[in-house]
């Protein structure tokens, strides 16, 4: 992970991939997209073709001066009118579909890239991505993508017709004069010069702004996620600031590698009047001395004035592609180190027995070694049990849960289900053993149908209703017009929380595991539906391995056992009655919880 900071505070992101890096990969992508190389082939060829023919127009109307002038004929001028015509229509033909093909072969590859990058981060461990921010994910996956198929549109089809022009401008000019090359030759390393110095600065220029870019991103976010917060504090204008302080350094980026980019340009200009000056003087002595004709010289004096363009093009496009392979870099750094895939660990039939021994955990490799999140933790839960886990904010509780549910793995001791770690478990072992559901579920966009199949693709329409109506969500589907067919999610029907977190548990009963993690997934029960999402919970444990952390100990009073947690220490454990009986700290938070019902 690299760092950014700003300020005194550290953000840890996901690396940039190097050159080697980058370029590995590109290859390996272009292999995988059928008929890639042939794409490339038709498009070389094509633009080669157009830059000939590009070519072609002013030595065409050079030829033309020299019939003007030693008075040719009438048919000699229509036919070299003729080809020149013939030669600019070719050329846009030919750089059309040249570029059409490129750009569709490239375009092909960024979305490739796209599904790998956003499938890596889907399958890294949560406290990576946690650590690098969604925000920086987001970024990667939306800005640096759009900034690479901009670059893409701009940056390879200038640089290959720059190239075909200059390559075929450099063969014209040989056909007329070798002296006009070779002025062109001696101004090249102006345009050498001026190039290498903006590539000394501008790459890491351009990386700090793509970077400030996903800091402001990861800012957005965390305000627009934790408006609610926001606002019970009063922390508007704070928020505001931040992102301001974000976007200044967006802008302050982007000014200084807009600066060496003018630098450039100036230089360029530099460069072009010695080029054309040069190129005047000497076409005025070779007609003086009578080594070519004035249709010669007009022809490689408008080649020269041509050429211009390619070379402007490139040193241009220098912005555009220093930006854009930024991007690339950043795209191409979340699939650098991929999760491996985990084999089956040839775990026995799943029958619910978990197991934390002697578990320990902290949050971030640089944290005191003495600053435990979780320490200690040892307990058993066996097979259809429940068990509550209990505690002021900050305790541990969520740690552990998510230690269950292998999103992390301790600094020392072991997690098991079934006798297995759980990290060692391959994915098709784990989701036919373990579910979590938190307070924060997520409904997708498209048919509610759909939503529910993720969790279990062959189930019928029956099944799904049958789900729907264990969990208390039956009376809200069959008031939408479409039942099943509804479009749900941020492009349809956004259901309250209570009626996400029902289908949220609806999946659970559709998946079926022996183990449920339920992670303040009833925190919503403080609302109008308090009773119906409760009931749903008790449904999903109903013969079920359960781990609840519970919001409500009303909840933690029907567990089997309660396990009470202190600065990531369980301090107390029991049954309700001996904990309230035992006069401790559960006894506190009891009597709190009641006075305050």
């Amino acid at each position: 992970m690299s760092d950014t900071r700003s300020g005194t505070a550290e953000i840890r992101t996901f690396p940039l991939a190097t050159w080697t890096q980058t370029r590995r990969d590109i290859v390996r992508q272009l292999r995988q997209v059928p008929g890639a190389r042939w794409q490339a082939l038709t498009a070389a060829v094509l633009l080669a073709i157009g830059a000939w023919c590009t070519v072609s127009v002013p030595r065409l109307l050079g030829r033309i001066v020299d019939i003007v002038n030693d008075n040719g004929s009438d048919g000699d001028l229509w036919r070299t009118a003729g080809l020149m015509v013939g030669a600019a229509v070719l050329a846009g033909i030919t750089d059309g579909a040249g570029y059409f093909l490129l750009a569709r072969l490239c375009e092909r590859l960024l979305a490739n890239l796209r599904e790998e990058m956003v499938g890596t981060a889907l399958g890294l461990p949560m406290h990576r991505v946690e650590d690098a921010g969604t925000g920086d994910v987001v970024s990667r996956s939306t800005d640096d993508v759009a900034q690479v198929s901009a670059a893409v549109m701009e940056v390879l089809p200038a640089l290959t017709n720059a190239a075909f022009v200059i390559a075929a401008t450099a063969v014209s000019l040989v056909t007329v004069d070798w002296r006009f090359l070779a002025v062109v030759v001696l101004v090249a390393p102006v345009y050498w010069f001026a190039a290498k110095a903006y590539l000394r600065r501008a790459p890491a220029l351009f990386a700090a702004e793509r970077a400030s870019m996903g800091l402001r991103a990861r800012r957005v976010l965390e305000a627009i996620h934790g408006r609610r917060t926001v606002r019970a504090f009063r922390m508007e204008q704070d928020m505001h600031d931040r992102i301001g302080e974000a976007s200044w350094q967006v802008m302050t980026n982007a000014v200084g590698a807009n600066r060496v980019m003018v630098v450039l340009l100036n230089r360029m200009l530099g460069a072009e009047l010695v080029m054309i000056g040069s190129a005047v003087v000497l076409g005025f002595f070779l007609v003086d001395q009578g080594i070519v004709g004035v249709g010669a010289v007009t022809g490689a004096a408008l080649m020269i004035i041509r050429v211009r363009g390619p070379l402007q093009q490139i040193m241009r496009v220098l912005d555009a592609a220093q930006s854009g392979y930024a991007s690339l870099a950043r795209i191409v750094g979340v699939t650098v180190d991929p999760p491996r895939p985990v084999p089956d660990a040839g775990a026995p039939a799943p029958r619910g027995e978990v197991e934390l021994r002697d578990v320990n955990f902290r949050y971030g490799q640089d944290a005191d070694p003495d600053s435990w999140a979780v320490a200690d933790v040892t307990f058993r839960i066996a097979p259809g049990r429940t068990v509550a886990l209990v505690g002021a904010s900050g305790a541990g509780k969520t740690t552990v849960a998510t230690l269950l549910a292998g999103l992390r793995e301790p600094v020392s001791g072991s997690v098991t289900v079934d006798g297995v770690p759980v990290t060692a478990l391959s994915d098709a072992e784990r989701a036919a053993r373990l579910a979590l559901v938190s307070q924060e579920v997520h409904v997708f966009s498209g048919q509610l149908r759909d939503d529910l199949l993720l969790a279990a693709p062959s189930a019928t329409d029956e099944q799904l209703w049958s789900a729907l109506v264990a969990v208390g969500a039956d009376g809200w589907v069959s008031r939408l017009a479409d039942g099943l067919d509804t479009e749900v999610g941020s492009r349809g029907v956004i259901p309250d929380p209570v009626v996400a977190q029902q289908l949220a548990l609806a999946r659970i009963l559709l998946r079926d595991p022996k183990v449920v993690v339920l992670d303040e997934a009833t925190a919503e029960a403080g609302s109008a539906g308090a009773q119906a999402l409760e009931d749903a919970a008790r449904t999903v444990t109903e013969g079920r391995t359960a781990l609840t952390v519970a919001h409500r100990l009303d909840q933690a009073r029907a567990a089997d056992e309660i396990m009470v947690m202190e600065d990531g220490r369980i301090v107390e454990r029991g049954p309700h009655d001996e904990l309230v009986a035992a006069g401790g700290r559960y006894a506190e938070l009891w009597s709190v919880w009641s006075r305050g019902r």
